[in-house]
């Protein structure tokens, strides 16, 4: 089978490299995508999580010179997603990421940020029950980039007022919660309800069991599922302790990444092929759809904001074996065959 090549839009780093680092350069980072070229993913959103504005410029920045002035960077990032720091900083809802740094939503800042960069923020995750979150989605939707909700404790009224005001997506539906809410009346179940979000999901059987996965492919169907990674710099490497936006995560012989003592998941060691597979082996979609929901579905929500950036999308295209494992890699003038018999979760 041959397919377009895999978009990740959550990734925050790879094989031993933090994509949060101020300390990234383009050898680093050619060596995390030549990682994930591996895997199948010819595009991706370097994903950076909750800092102060302070931080967030610094990584951004040293991010940006590192994509400039790498190999495959012009290839395959084509912009950025910025989890956070317009995140919901209760309990629960805010998981991982720093709460002291979680502020309102702010256009100024997404301003800031981005007046430097040689690529745009194109996808911002953001809690919209927070103060002034409907006009920065409206904001933020009208300069062409994607919006999503993200570890928030919006009710249905605040979703339904989000998706009108532009956001359409969830990001890593089902986390970003706490262990405990009401049965029917939660952030989940309301975003389920919202036909104009799409879902993105961390099929990883840690982050979302099977059946809860079925659950939300049955509600959204499979035109409005999409498969992240939320991989960090534990992803394509073997358990032990690994850096991510400033902390040490444990990546552990179970798979699952976690702050070191903690209940809360840190991110994922995920790869997309895998994300691919596991719905395949889960009896939930045909290796078609599956490769579908990681590639064309999430270039499918991003071409309103490549074209508000002028940006042109390198789609790639990847060679599967009969076992979903990618053999063969292309993106522009570079190609890859992949020989590793690798076993990845």
């Amino acid at each position: 089978m041959r397919s377009a090549g895999l978009f990740d839009l959550q990734v925050n780093g790879f094989a031993g490299v933090d994509f949060n680092s101020e300390e990234i350069d383009a050898d680093r980072l050619d060596h995390a995508l030549e990682a994930m070229l591996a895997t199948g993913v010819t595009s991706c959103l370097p994903t950076l999580i909750t800092a102060s504005a302070d931080r967030l410029a610094a990584r951004f920045a040293s991010l940006d010179r590192a994509v400039a002035g790498s190999r495959l960077g012009p290839l395959m990032v084509p912009g950025y997603h910025l989890e956070g720091p317009f995140l919901n900083s209760t309990e629960g809802y805010a998981g991982c990421h720093p709460a002291s740094a979680m502020t309102a939503p702010d256009i100024a800042m997404i301003e800031r940020l981005t007046r430097d960069l040689l690529r745009p923020i194109l996808l911002v995750t953001v809690a919209p029950e927070l103060p002034g979150s409907l006009d920065f989605i409206s904001a933020m939707a009208s300069t062409g980039r994607l919006v999503a909700i993200g570890h928030s404790a919006a009710d249905a009224a605040t979703v339904a007022r989000a998706a009108q005001a532009g956001a359409r997506l969830s990001t890593h539906l089902g986390n970003g919660l706490p262990q405990m809410l009401h049965k029917v009346d939660n952030p989940l179940f309301w975003q389920l309800a919202e036909d104009g979000l799409s879902a993105s999901l961390i099929a990883d059987g840690i982050h979302l069991p099977s059946q809860a996965v079925k659950v939300i492919l049955r509600v959204k169907g499979l035109e409005r599922s999409i498969l992240v990674s939320d991989a960090v710099s534990a992803a394509a490497t073997g358990p032990g302790l690994y850096p991510f936006a400033d902390m040490l995560v444990e990546h552990a012989s179970d798979g699952s990444v976690r702050l070191p003592g903690s209940r809360y998941l840190a991110g994922s060691a995920l790869t997309l092929d895998a994300a691919v597979r596991n719905l395949v082996n889960w009896d939930l979609a045909t290796p078609e759809q599956a490769v579908r929901m990681a590639s064309q579905n999430p270039r499918d929500l991003m071409l309103p904001a490549f074209k508000a950036f002028s940006i042109e999308s390198h789609e790639g295209e990847v060679a599967w074996s009969q076992d979903l494992r990618p053999r063969e890699v292309r993106i522009g003038l570079v190609k890859r065959t992949i020989h590793s018999t690798r076993q990845l979760a």
